[in-house]
This record gives C-alpha cells, sequence and structure tokens, in this order.
C-alpha cells in the first residue's frame, strides 16, 4: 500500500514490525547468556530483519537486509516504535545493509 497522502513519505510502502523472535531461540539463547543483554528480539520489517537488545546502560537495535542498504525512513520507523526516540538520539552505525543505532540510557542520580 503506497502512502500518497503524505509527501514526506512518497512512494514508500507501509511497514509494519512482525515478532520473529521465537524463530530464533538459539540468537536469543546466545545473547542473554553471553552479554549483559535483558531482553532480545527480532523482528521482521519485510525483507529486513531487526534485532533489538536492551541492557542495563543501553539498547541497540540492528537492521539487515541482504539484498540493499537500510533507508533513514526504516531506521526511523524502527526507533520511533521500539524505543519512542529519533535517530538524533542515537549512535548510528552504517555499513553495506546493515544499519547500527545505540542509544544510551541516562544515568541515575
Amino acid at each position: 500500500m503506497y502512502n500518497n497522502g503524505n509527501k514526506k513519505k512518497k512512494g514508500l510502502i507501509a511497514m509494519r514490525l512482525v515478532d520473529i523472535t521465537n524463530s530464533f531461540p538459539n540468537l536469543v539463547q546466545q545473547q542473554l547468556a553471553h552479554t549483559n543483554a535483558k531482553l532480545v528480539q527480532v523482528y521482521s520489517l519485510g525483507q529486513t530483519t531487526v534485532i533489538f537488545t536492551e541492557s542495563p546502560h543501553h539498547q541497540e537495535v540492528v537492521l539487515r537486509n541482504e539484498r540493499r542498504n537500510i533507508q533513514n525512513a526504516e531506521i526511523e520507523y524502527v526507533l520511533s516504535q521500539l524505543t519512542k526516540r529519533k535517530p538524533e538520539d542515537a549512535e548510528l552505525i552504517r555499513a553495506p545493509h546493515v544499519a547500527t543505532a545505540t542509544l544510551r540510557s541516562a544515568v541515575a542520580s
């Protein structure tokens, strides 16, 4: 479905995150066992796989697409849906077909 009403996102297909965590039990088990992660979730965003990890001091989102580079709109959408924050709040690292966003938690006084 094309979003014709919003000129900012013209031509983009409507995005939807689907929780596919149960399809990756080994990934989740390894992350929880060998890192300080308290939560690991895996999502599908069409052809893009999204891995969301939450630890006591930060949240990390990894987007991967085997066929093309990750688009800015995908990063924006995923961060808003999973963290309620914007890309400007994150430390972004991009590589071909992959993007990583790290969001530091505020230090409690």
